[in-house]
């Protein structure tokens, strides 16, 4: 048996059902192995930053480890950005690079560079693999800490030398043990809901660990859910925390995220007039303190399943750390005798963004209205459906506007935040949940960042619609510069024929002429056994109205 062929049985091990990469030559025993394995499919992408969004995006749907396969040089550097956005997006990700033999490590030699040394900043943990022996340890390092709160990205080198060393026959990889977090103090718990029930307008930041938690098995959702319902508590959200709270719940307000100084303390009052905040698995690297707590006035909870970051803005006068969904069932108990103060001006629930939304309904205007297709990509998907967003001003719209009911639906890149993440990501879902209708949506600009990606999808069979807004700008750098400059410089491109370019794939695709063409394309081609694409031209004067109250916009 090879260390290849023993890696291929570690995969297994950890229940890997798909491998994306490319082929390489320093890859070729791992390669060779997996070509053998009856329960991995190795997925051949045409460029490996799509493997590693694929890798990152599967990841995060799932809750265990996408996994992304490169070789040495330009392979492994093609890779950096899906590691680094798992990474920051909180997404299990291992990548799996080959390398030149350890004779050539020491010396300067034919594509060869650092790669462990290049990683570093952007994973949990990387490693060469210099002793074949050592494997069985380190993939089950890497798969661990990949997943382990908060997760992230981690990386194994594979030199071609040690690839094909033999190692003895009955070697094994290791067992697979799962990790319970610890239960929150008695007392922490006690002191959090005295903070509580002392507070005058309590209300929760829900943040993307609820949406992990809930999708690993472990129930946060669910346990928000019936906390702030006991308790009478409002609930915001941040961007990836969209379907923490279903938006049809009484308590639920519209999400926050803005980039700007108190813009959404502008437009959320409830989350300026809070006087005590209970962060639930929220993030600091997808929308700092800051943000929503400029005065450092705020007193907040933080319940989560690791410690607070430190931030000057967020000084948690409790951290109740724990698994997110025990801690609130917990504080809820110790509550069961009275409640917060109710808050004495009425809520404004997240009816007003399916308000601002109804209200565009039936408006014809074309280019269409980004409030129009959001809503009628809201009525083509089920509540289970699966909406994957590409980063730009539509990233803004869908995370403010997008109703979303389930948890685990809507996947937005909003920690690393890159562009071209959307068409890969939407093949990941559709593997990840066969059963569920996946949608993409990226800008014109996002879009061709790795559209070569619709071959693959195309030729595994993998059934999603990918709608591009089409407007011919990079539409949210256009409006930062409007706002700071008065005028937009370098944001404008080219028009391409995506019908056109689509068919190039051998897929169906089509334009929206009329605004009222719109639903019955998306219900028609998600109806279809093969990708497909639709053009929508969409007003980009209405971005500036993204920074409006979604009762307004």
């Amino acid at each position: 048996m090879t260390a290849a062929e023993l890696l291929v049985r570690c995969l297994e091990n950890e229940g890997v059902r798909y491998v994306f990469g490319l082929p390489g030559e320093e890859v070729l025993d791992v390669l060779d192995a997996l070509s053998r394995s009856t329960q991995i499919r190795f997925v051949a992408t045409r460029h490996e930053q799509g493997a590693a969004f694929m890798a990152d995006v599967y990841g995060r749907l799932s809750t265990y480890p996408g996994i992304c396969l490169a070789t040495l040089g330009p392979g492994a550097t093609n890779l950096v950005t899906g590691i680094a956005d798992a990474q920051l997006d909180r997404a299990p990700l291992v990548a799996i690079t080959g390398q030149a033999g350890l004779e050539r490590a020491y010396k300067e030699s034919h594509q060869y560079i650092d790669v462990v040394q290049m990683l570093a900043p952007i994973t949990k943990w990387n490693a060469r693999v210099e002793r074949p022996d050592a494997l069985p340890e380190m993939v089950r390092k890497a798969f661990r800490l990949a997943r382990l709160e908060k997760p992230g990205a981690t990386h194994l080198e594979l030199p071609e030398d040690v690839a094909g060393a033999s190692v003895p026959a009955d070697l094994r990889p290791m067992p697979v043990r799962r990790t319970t977090y610890p239960v929150a103090g008695e007392e922490v718990l006690a002191g959090a809901a005295t903070r509580l029930l002392q507070a005058r307008r309590p209300l929760v930041l829900a943040g993307n660990g609820v949406i992990r938690r809930q999708a690993s098995g472990h129930g946060a959702a669910d346990a928000l859910a019936d906390f702030v319902a006991r308790l009478r508590i409002p609930v915001t959200h941040t961007f990836m925390g969209k379907g923490a709270l279903s938006c049809h719940d009484p308590l639920a307000l519209p999400a926050v995220g803005l980039l700007r100084p108190e813009a959404d303390l502008a437009i959320l009052p409830e989350l300026a007039q809070a006087d005590l905040v209970l962060t639930v698995g929220y993030d600091l690297v997808e929308w700092a303190p800051a943000f929503w707590n400029p005065r450092r006035d705020k007193e907040i909870i933080h319940i989560d399943s690791t410690p607070a970051e430190i931030d000057g803005h967020y000084l948690p006068a409790m951290e109740v750390v724990g698994e997110i969904g025990d801690s609130l069932r917990a504080l809820a108990r110790l509550c069961e005798t009275e409640a917060p103060a109710a808050w004495p001006d009425p809520l404004r629930p997240s009816r007003a963004v399916l308000t601002a939304l109804q209200g565009h309904a039936l408006d014809e205007s074309v280019p269409l209205k980004p409030q129009r297709i959001v809503w009628e990509i809201r009525q083509a998907l089920g509540e289970e459906d699966i909406l994957v967003s590409d980063v730009g001003a539509h990233k803004v719209w869908l995370a403010r506007f997008f109703p979303t009911i389930r948890s685990n639906t809507v996947v937005i890149s909003n920690g690393f935040a890159s562009m071209g993440l959307a068409v890969p990501g939407g093949l990941a879902a559709k593997l990840a949940h066969p059963d569920r209708k996946v949608v993409t949506v990226s800008g014109d600009g996002g879009f061709m960042m790795n559209s070569q990606e619709l071959e693959t999808a195309r030729r595994l069979g993998t059934s999603f619609v990918t709608v591009v807004w089409m407007d011919g700008r990079h539409g949210m750098i256009e409006l930062n510069q409007l706002r700071r400059f008065g005028r937009a410089f370098g944001v404008e491109f080219g028009e391409v024929d995506l019908v056109q370019y689509a068919a190039a794939f051998g897929l169906p695709a089509w334009r929206v002429e009329r605004a009222t063409d719109l639903l019955p394309l998306l219900r028609r081609a998600l109806e279809l056994d093969r990708p497909s694409l639709i053009a929508v031209p969409v007003d980009h004067a209405e971005n500036a109205r993204l920074g409006e109250p979604a009762g307004s916009a």
